[in-house]
Parts: structure tokens; C-alpha cells; sequence
């Protein structure tokens, strides 16, 4: 009898509880979070269903429902169109040579932050590098077409007293990826640096304090204590990073943009833009930023499977 007893009460405790009970448990958390459900399904969910634009001819005066079906009419049109090559090349050049750049130098950074022993100035360094995370976009690309003005600019005028002429940098279409990216780094590569400062606070002590009994260098134990640390957060943000690779951001390359460097920095997002709000042609821009996402899925989704096989770390 007792026996039974037991195993009625081990089944008991196995039980998983219900719903009803969680809510009731927890309900003023679910009540906060609700708020934040609603607005993701009135902004991100419903909105999808005007995906379907990219299958139909459509016009605003017919709207969505009325519009006729054109199947994969404008899909073709962009795949056959002198633009698609040139927009897929700048876009990823631009994104892959932001990924060589801005990966890895909030890591660095960190790193670096890590070992400062001043408290004072580690504070010093990290709130300068954070300050110019808070420039808006339109600040930022004004400041970089004021300082690489060949005549006016302030780098013209410290290199004209040493007899250098500077070139016009913001229309030569060979400089406009390194332009972004390189003010895309000294902008946000301090904020970026954050999540792994956080990380490495969470080290335990004990771990430098046995590593420097044993006689390891400053050097060692950043190799065999700080990197492996950091480890599956890079992957994680590596794996984000990687889902977006096809999404440059559209405001800084549209500000910096002009007829002069134009070949190089017309990407996806940019031509969607002048293709459905400047050209109208709704249907058009609808499919070629579902092929945008699509590939932006793919990609993700594939990293992340590759990372879970390699490492065990993986978004889910």
C-alpha cells in the first residue's frame, strides 16, 4: 500500500501544471507582456498579408483584394532587369565587408576593456567609445559629407598644409563601401561592445586567481579564459548577423548616395524605395523585398543549423 501510495504521489508530482494555473500563478507578468503581443500582432503579423501585392497587379484604387493575380510577373521583371546584378553585388559587398569589420572589433574592444585595471579611465574609454552610437543617422551622414568635402571639408584642409589635394571622395564609387562602413564601425562598434563586456563580467574570479597561481600571463588568460567565454555569444550574434546580410541599412546608404557613386551604393533596399514610393510600382518593390527576406530567411536558418552541428549553439 505504501508503495502505491508513492508512486501516486511521484505521478502527482510529474504532473505538469495547467495553463489556467500558470495564468493565475503569474498573472501580472503575462498582463506587462501583453502590451508588447498586441503590438507585435497589429504590426508585424497583420501587415504580412500585403505580401500578396508582389502576386497581383495591383492598384490602390482596387486595393489588395481587388487587384487581379499576376503570379510571378514581377518577380521576372526584377530577375530579368540590368539592375538585379548590380543590386545584389553592391548590397552584399557592402554587408559582407560591414561583417568583416564590425564583427570582430566589439570583441576586440571588450577584450581590451577588460584587461584596463584604472577604473577611471576604463570608464573614460567606454562612455567615449558609447557617444557616437547616439548620433542620429542624418547628423552622421551630414558630418561625413562635411568632413570629405574636397573644398570645404576639414580633412581637405589638414592635408591642403601638407600640399595633399584630397579627392572627392563621396563620388567615387570605389570609396563609397569603405566610406560606410568605416563610420559604421566608429559609430557603433563601443555600443556593440557592451553585450560582451557583460558577458566577460560574468567570468568567475576564481578562475584568474587559479589561472595566476599557475603562472599564466596576461596573455594566456585571455586566450584560454576570456575567449572561450565570449565564444557562444559571438556565435549568436554571428548567426543574426548572418540573417541579415541581404538588409544594408536604407537611411545612411540613401542620405550618402548621389548620381556620382551611384553604381556602387544602389542596393535592394534603396531601389525598392525609388521603385514603390518614388515610381509607384507597388508590385514590384512588394517582390523584390519578399525575395530580400526570403534569401535573409535562408540564410539564417542555414547558419544556425550549421552552428548547432558544429557547436551545439544555436538560436533554438
Amino acid at each position: 500500500m505504501k508503495r502505491v501510495a508513492r508512486q501516486k504521489s511521484a505521478v502527482n508530482v510529474a504532473q505538469p501544471v495547467s495553463f489556467g494555473k500558470r495564468l493565475k500563478r503569474s498573472g501580472s507578468l503575462y498582463l506587462l507582456m501583453l502590451p508588447s503581443l498586441v503590438i507585435m500582432f497589429l504590426f508585424t503579423y497583420i501587415p504580412m498579408y500585403g505580401v500578396t501585392i508582389a502576386f497581383k497587379d495591383f492598384t490602390p484604387a482596387r486595393g489588395i483584394m481587388g487587384s487581379s493575380w499576376a503570379g510571378l510577373k514581377y518577380f521576372r521583371q526584377y530577375f530579368n532587369s540590368y539592375q538585379f546584378w548590380i543590386t545584389i553585388k553592391n548590397t552584399l559587398v557592402i554587408s559582407i565587408y560591414s561583417i568583416i569589420v564590425t564583427f570582430p572589433l566589439p570583441i576586440a574592444l571588450a577584450l581590451m576593456c577588460n584587461q584596463m585595471t584604472r577604473k577611471g579611465f576604463k570608464k573614460f574609454f567606454q562612455v567615449s567609445t558609447y557617444l557616437p552610437h547616439f548620433i542620429s543617422t542624418v547628423v552622421m551622414c551630414g558630418m561625413i559629407i562635411l568632413f570629405l568635402s574636397p573644398s570645404q571639408g576639414i580633412i581637405a584642409k589638414l592635408l591642403g598644409y601638407l600640399g595633399i589635394t584630397l579627392p572627392n571622395l563621396m563620388g567615387q564609387p570605389s570609396a563609397f563601401s569603405s566610406i560606410y562602413v568605416w563610420t559604421e564601425a566608429w559609430q557603433h562598434v563601443g555600443w556593440d561592445s557592451i553585450l560582451y563586456i557583460a558577458a566577460l563580467s560574468a567570468v568567475d574570479p576564481s578562475l584568474y586567481e587559479a589561472a595566476t597561481m599557475d603562472g599564466a600571463s596576461k596573455w594566456q588568460k585571455l586566450v584560454n579564459i576570456d575567449i572561450p567565454m565570449l565564444l557562444p555569444t559571438a556565435t549568436i550574434m554571428f548567426i543574426l548577423r548572418t540573417g541579415s546580410i541581404m538588409s544594408v541599412g536604407f537611411e545612411k546608404v540613401y542620405l550618402l548616395q548621389n548620381t556620382l557613386n551611384s553604381s556602387a551604393s544602389e542596393i535592394i533596399s534603396t531601389y525598392v524605395y525609388k521603385m514603390g514610393l518614388v515610381s509607384s510600382q507597388y508590385s514590384l518593390s512588394a517582390a523584390i523585398g519578399l525575395f530580400n527576406n526570403i534569401i535573409n530567411l535562408v540564410l539564417l536558418l542555414s547558419v544556425n543549423y550549421i552552428s548547432k552541428k558544429m557547436s551545439d549553439t544555436s538560436l533554438v
